[in-house]
């Protein structure tokens, strides 16, 4: 019961699919259609938005057989000013282009990754929670080899497709609650001079088996050790590491060339200074966890989660940590940028303009 956008989607449309915002979940929701761009003959397409949540391809595709693909996350929001805008969607084509470079796909120009964004969130505008609904609109760009064959080398071919869906809040209180987490030791998140710094999809695939072994055994998330060494925090299963250290002098994250570069890590790190806390990006003992006040996974899905213990399950070692004060502060400065409450005075939001 709600209105096609079609080709000329106005602001008036946004949110009339009238879903029941406050209750969405961090889910996919069908809605109307995808952004879709096609590389062939050495060039992109124009793209085009396609009304179905379906693709037709080669049963000899690349991505299926190879997994070449990869892909990226952001957010969109309605603002309390009434403008539609998304976060720092300049970062993803950055990593995006880094990630594409590694896995031999071709990269796309800045236009056509904003042309993309755009109409795929204009085309399911009255999918986009209004604003004060706690929600917003998730948006996942990726980028797969798309040309059959069946030898191992690169896709002559590749496609390009921005999918979007509702989502709500991570968290629905206003407070941000802590959870439990687990070192992971018996599997390596990524290897030295591989993928680990790119946002590929194999990376996310060879991380199911650890992430579902550490929660059935009762933490929701786990953080992975260097797989060098294996005494070097890294990442968590699908977010960065970040800490606040006992004298609240500063804010503390991995340096690694198997980490992924997190976009929400980056935007924390210039906020922080704000607050006088200076920023250390080096490696990090194991042992150091003794020393941290706060610890969050940080990602653009909830900003930050705060970790309220930390355990080895080799020899049971916990670590506990604190209420989150700063990164409450921080998730809250995040929010009330994404959403226009306060001035963007870091210029990472861009307006998608539509007819009023």
């Amino acid at each position: 019961n709600f209105r096609h956008c079609g080709s000329s989607p106005s602001l008036k449309d946004v949110g009339s699919a009238k879903l029941d915002w406050g209750n969405l979940r961090f889910d996919m929701t069908e809605v109307h259609g995808h952004f879709k761009a096609t590389f062939k003959d050495g060039a992109w397409d124009a793209g085009e938005v396609v009304y179905s949540q379906f693709i037709n391809m080669h049963v000899m595709s690349n991505v299926f057989h190879y997994g070449q693909s990869v892909f990226e996350g952001m957010k969109a929001f309605h603002c309390k000013d009434g403008k539609v805008r998304v976060f720092a969607d300049f970062k993803n084509h950055e990593r995006i282009s880094s990630s594409l470079e590694r896995v031999c796909l071709p990269t796309m120009s800045k236009e056509l990754w904003q042309r993309g964004i755009d109409e795929a969130v204009k085309a399911n505008l009255d999918f986009l929670p209004p604003y004060g609904s706690g929600a917003s609109m998730y948006i996942r760009p990726f980028v797969m080899g798309s040309s059959g064959h069946l030898g191992v080398h690169p896709s002559a071919e590749a496609t390009f497709i921005v999918a979007v869906s509702p989502v709500g809040a991570y968290f629905k209180t206003g407070s941000l609650p802590t959870i439990d987490g687990a070192i992971i030791e018996d599997f390596d998140r990524a290897a030295p001079r591989g993928t680990g710094h790119v946002k590929f999809a194999g990376n996310y695939a060879a991380g199911l088996r650890p992430q579902q072994s550490h929660k059935d055994k009762g933490y929701p998330i786990g953080l992975h050790l260097d797989p060098k060494e294996n005494k070097y925090l890294e990442e968590f299963n699908t977010s960065n590491f970040a800490a606040i250290t006992k004298d609240g002098k500063f804010y503390v994250t991995p340096d690694s060339n198997t980490i992924l570069p997190s976009v929400t890590n980056w935007c924390l790190t210039h906020l922080v200074k704000e607050h006088g806390l200076t920023v250390q990006r080096r490696p990090i003992p194991i042992d150091e966890l003794e020393e941290f006040a706060e610890v969050g996974a940080v990602g653009t899905a909830v900003v930050v989660t705060p970790i309220a213990s930390l355990t080895r399950p080799s020899d049971g070692k916990k670590w506990e940590f604190g209420q989150p004060n700063v990164f409450q502060k921080l998730h809250d400065e995040i929010l009330a940028i994404q959403k226009a409450e306060v001035p963007d005075r870091f210029a990472w939001c861009r307006e998608i303009v539509c007819r009023a």
